[in-house]
């Protein structure tokens, strides 16, 4: 490089990504005046696993049943309990386990960290990034597997920390929420040294 006056240190800047993996972002109507959708999840599709095997066997059961059910009236009323007690289980047990994976999502935005479920209510919890002091996650052999994880948030009104399990690529989660968080510290650890980011 040539002589001159050496250029001015610039701080970390996280630049959003706005990506989404398997899940719809957070409702533009909720985000605040310059709040940006950096990232938003649903909770890996393992979660669905007993809901699935129930359906695979209730339908088994129920199917085996129908064909030894006797071909007479006692028979066809049997029939109608079977397939009412399958549905009933299917209902509960299956369906409404997968509605309420599908419709709870994990959203990053610039400013918060947003969680949302619910069918017919929807309820949620807002915690607000500069109020996060600690992001970590862990990886279970299962979770390695099918590459998701638990991440952990430690905020200041959370002693044990708020998990938040079968998170998909949990490490670029973790990332991009260590990165705001960071950001928003004025890229300054708890101790209040600054640690330098990038090359």
């Amino acid at each position: 490089m040539n002589g001159g006056p050496s250029a001015p240190e610039t701080s970390y800047t996280f630049e959003p990504v706005h990506e989404t993996i398997g899940a719809m972002a957070v409702s533009p109507k909720l985000l605040t005046e310059g709040e940006e959708v950096v990232l938003s999840v649903r909770t890996h599709v393992k979660a669905l696993f007993w809901p699935v095997l129930v359906l695979l066997v209730t339908c088994f059961a129920a199917g085996f049943l129908l064909v030894m059910s006797p071909d007479n009236d006692a028979g066809g009323w049997l029939k109608i309990v079977i397939l009412v007690a399958a549905a009933l289980v299917i209902i509960v047990w299956s369906l409404i386990p997968f509605i309420r994976w599908l419709t709870s999502t994990y959203t990053v935005t610039n400013r918060r960290l947003i969680f949302q479920t619910g069918i017919f209510t929807r309820s949620g919890r807002i915690i607000p990034l500069h109020r996060i002091n600690d992001v970590s996650f862990e990886k279970h052999l299962s979770d390695r597997i099918f590459g998701c994880g638990t991440l952990i948030i430690h905020d200041a009104s959370e002693q044990s920390g708020l998990q938040l399990p079968d998170i998909p690529k949990v490490e670029t989660v973790h990332r991009t929420i260590t990165d705001l968080v960071f950001e928003l510290h004025g890229g300054t650890d708890d101790d209040g040294t600054r640690e330098r980011r990038g090359s």
